[in-house]
């Protein structure tokens, strides 16, 4: 049992070091759904706020502010979501049962087989863009290492919202009744990225605006709907055995504070 989550860990780990290179040299050792040339978010996502616009001031307002979350139950949680192979487990709360890959293999390799879809979808515009992250601009303590692989990776639109979001829409479909708090936390988990200083606001925001596009792409693909359609089965299955997750009341408590 180690070794299979162990497995699965490790091909998650991948997926993550792919997304979070946010370069045009990012690949994944597997194909997606898509064909790389049927989605192009270059062309669906505005550019960033140019620098010295009100947009791009709002940002730089706005990661000032956030540096006043540090040692805050937010902060806490922001440093919990900075691993982007924990979105499953971090949803535990809002789908209201312990998910993780072992127990969902089929929901697993659904997931896994779009990180390349993702991670196109980010590293394009990543790459044309070359937009600065926000604490490399303004002085502030962040929550991430100051790593030279983080400064280099470019703002926008960030990976983890990204990512998150597009989790997010596809784990809506798969538990439609608790369809509002899931795409709460997939929200706030892209969000713990301005909290941790890494991303602007509005590169976030733009994290999510990519992730819609990628799904909705996605649902063209026959073979995603059908492993969709086998993971809602698997879904069912687990929540008919919930086992309640830790610490949702302090979860609930942290997603409630305001940001800015």
């Amino acid at each position: 049992m180690k070794t299979v989550r162990r497995a699965w860990a490790l091909l998650l780990t991948g997926l993550c070091v792919s997304l979070l290179a946010g370069a045009a040299s990012a690949r994944l050792p597997w194909k997606g759904y898509l064909a790389a040339e049927a989605l192009d978010t270059i062309a669906v996502l505005p550019p960033p706020p140019v620098a010295g616009s009100p947009e791009a001031e709002a940002d730089r307002a706005i990661f000032r502010a956030t540096r006043a979350l540090k040692d805050t139950p937010r902060w806490t949680m922001a440093v919990t979501d900075l691993p982007e192979r924990n979105i499953l487990e971090n949803l535990s709360c809002a789908i209201g049962a312990d998910i993780n890959p072992l127990a969902t293999p089929k929901l697993t390799g659904l997931l896994v087989k779009m990180a390349p879809d993702v991670s196109r979808a980010v590293s394009r515009p990543k790459a044309l863009y070359s937009r600065q992250r926000p604490y490399l601009l303004d002085e502030g303590e962040i929550c991430a290492d100051r790593s030279a692989r983080l400064a280099r990776s470019p703002d926008y639109p960030s990976g983890h919202a990204t990512w998150s979001w597009a989790v997010g829409l596809v784990m809506a479909e798969l538990v439609p009744e608790r369809s509002s708090a899931i795409l709460a936390r997939a929200r706030a988990f892209g969000e713990s990225r301005i909290v941790c200083g890494v991303h602007n606001a509005s590169s976030v925001a733009a994290g999510r605006q990519n992730a819609a596009a990628v799904v909705a792409a996605l649902h063209g693909v026959p073979e995603f709907r059908s492993d969709v359609a086998a993971a809602r089965r698997e879904i069912a299955r687990a929540l008919t055995r919930p086992k309640a997750p830790a610490d949702c009341d302090a979860e609930a408590a942290a997603m409630a504070t305001p940001l800015w």
